[in-house]
């Protein structure tokens, strides 16, 4: 199994300044994502929409540097799964199992977050076998994408306006996408 290297240049693109200074630890980070309460399904949409709200109104309350970490880290998370082997899978609906889709770059970030919503032990697994991926390509995580500008924005009044050390655009991980 994959488990995720706590230095911050860990994956890093070597132009990147490595520490920052609201620099937020992985635990902390899953501790957060764990609030969410499970993974995104069609059959627990409305949970997974509520546990994105309890994160986002959590994180508001915290202090601003706590958002910026979570941003930051979340951005590295998805940063870490857009690679090859990941979005060149297939999206499997679950109501046709014996069909499936290629992966739009929107359905890829989408199942990233997906990923990542479902915590710390099913992102290192899927990080550790890529074979896995595909059993959240028909999954949205996308209204976690919104949390910490959501968060942002309730703690301060102003728009999130930050850019991450990772961009976290489907293919923008030119290691991961080698023949791109």
């Amino acid at each position: 199994m994959s488990t995720i290297d706590e230095s911050p240049a860990a994956g890093l693109p070597p132009q990147l300044s490595p520490q920052l200074s609201w620099e937020l630890s992985w635990e902390r980070f899953w501790q957060l994502i764990d609030l969410i309460g499970g993974e995104p399904a069609v059959a627990v949409c409305a949970t997974f929409g509520a546990g994105c709200e309890r994160l986002s109104e959590v994180l508001a309350a915290g202090p601003v540097e706590e958002i910026l970490g979570f941003g930051e880290r979340f951005a590295e998370a998805l940063y870490r799964l857009d690679r090859e082997e990941f979005g060149t899978q297939r999206a499997v609906d679950p109501g046709y199992p014996g069909e499936s889709l290629p992966l739009s770059d929107d359905g890829f970030l989408y199942a990233r977050a997906a990923v990542v919503a479902a915590g710390r032990a099913a992102y290192e697994r899927v990080l550790g076998e890529p074979e896995l991926f595909a059993a959240h390509s028909f999954r949205s995580g996308e209204p976690l994408l919104y949390v910490h500008e959501e968060a942002y924005e309730a703690a301060t009044g102003e728009e999130w306006d930050h850019a991450t050390r990772y961009n976290y655009e489907s293919c923008s991980n030119r290691e991961g996408w080698p023949t791109l």
